[in-house]
């Protein structure tokens, strides 16, 4: 039993690899593929309204869930709309400061500031949720943030209110995607679950966030032609892939997995920009790839070993307490031996007791057998 018990641990750790593994390879796609249709939407089409579109995004994720669900690919969980409510709050939180921090900072600052979202939120479950890293994996996201750093920044300036906007990005950012998986387990939901209440209500929370970010006037004038419209909806259907792969990635790997795949994802975006579109690239850029490239790997490697190591034997908490009660049963049975037949009979007038029958009148010998084995 001990064989095939280990075997079946085995197959089931291959199984979660596999699906965490097609997990992410979807995240990646999608992801790789929004910003491609996104590049089309605003300069093709015209349509740059960053804020609307994400709201648009929303939307089609929840009907992507409600046909998934129409089609029995999971089950709706009543949640009260209250307690996903904070949840959706961070999101909307990580648009505003998102669009700030890049609206008053330079591209390589806010791309820069984006990397320390995943040593923050190491700090934050290390230390408010009781999270242990082990050390080859804190040493392993040094070599990443920095190659990513030295991968995306091209022009980095500083700013006083832009570096606030970007501070605050990075702690909303950290919580938003912590908070994924800690809900997840809080409210007793998987991911499509969740996501089904989520997209909603972020829908209609970014829509007084609207006349912020986005000009009105314009988008009230936009012309919806059959090609716009086409790619609009395009990008719709990719986020509803690209938001449903965050929720999966998340809750079946951790927060911190999800940004080292973001990072992953980062690079080959600038790859294909440096190969595929001709953009300027430098040394430090390609060395950053590079450096990115070969940590990720590093921590791939790294979290399939720890998971293929063997669970450390749980001490069974029983035996000691059997073993004391089997003592003190033996104790008890051998002092009423020891009573005079007097002695006894005032005992069973005393209290209520079952009298052994001949064929367990061998029970404390056996009992004291088994002590002296363990």
């Amino acid at each position: 039993m001990g064989l095939i018990d280990t075997i079946i641990a085995d197959l089931d750790v291959v199984r979660k690899n596999i699906t965490s593994f097609l997990f992410i390879i979807l995240n990646i796609v999608s992801s790789i593929a929004i910003v491609i249709s996104n590049k089309w939407v605003f300069q093709f089409s015209g349509f740059k309204f960053g804020t609307f579109i994400t709201i648009l995004h929303f939307i089609m994720t929840f009907i992507g869930l409600a046909i998934c669900a129409y089609f029995k690919m999971f089950t709706i969980k009543r949640v009260r709309i209250l307690d996903v409510v904070p949840l959706c709050s961070l999101f909307c939180g990580f648009v505003v400061f998102t669009n700030l921090s890049l609206e008053y900072n330079s591209v390589g600052f806010y791309q820069v500031m984006k990397v320390l979202t995943t040593p923050f939120i190491v700090f934050v479950q290390a230390t408010y949720y009781g999270m242990h890293f082990e050390t080859p994996i804190k040493l392993s996201l040094i070599p990443l943030c920095i190659g990513v750093a030295m991968a995306s920044a091209s022009d980095v300036e500083v700013n006083f209110i832009g570096t606030v906007y970007a501070i605050i990005g990075v702690v909303v950012t950290s919580f938003y995607q912590i908070m994924i998986g800690q809900f997840q387990k809080n409210l007793g939901v998987d991911s499509m679950q969740l996501l089904f209440y989520q997209a909603p209500i972020s829908a209609v929370m970014l829509i007084p966030i609207v006349p912020i970010f986005d000009d009105v006037a314009k988008l009230r004038a936009y012309v919806y032609t059959v090609d716009n419209v086409s790619l609009i909806l395009l990008s719709s259907v990719l986020a509803f892939f690209v938001n449903l792969s965050i929720f999966l990635v998340i809750g079946r790997t951790s927060a911190v997995s999800y940004n080292v795949v973001g990072h992953f994802k980062l690079c080959i975006v600038l790859l294909s920009g440096f190969l595929v579109f001709g953009n300027p690239v430098k040394f430090w850029n390609m060395l950053g790839l590079g450096i990115t490239f070969i940590s990720v790997i590093i921590y791939t490697h790294i979290k399939l070993q720890a998971q293929a190591k063997p669970a450390p034997a749980a001490q069974p908490v029983s035996q000691p307490l059997i073993a004391a009660q089997d003592k003190e049963k033996v104790e008890e049975e051998d002092s009423q031996q020891e009573l005079t037949p007097e002695e006894e009979a005032e005992t069973r007038l005393g209290k209520i007791v079952v009298i052994p029958s001949e064929s367990s009148s061998n029970s404390p010998h056996l009992s004291s057998q088994n002590l002296t084995s363990r």
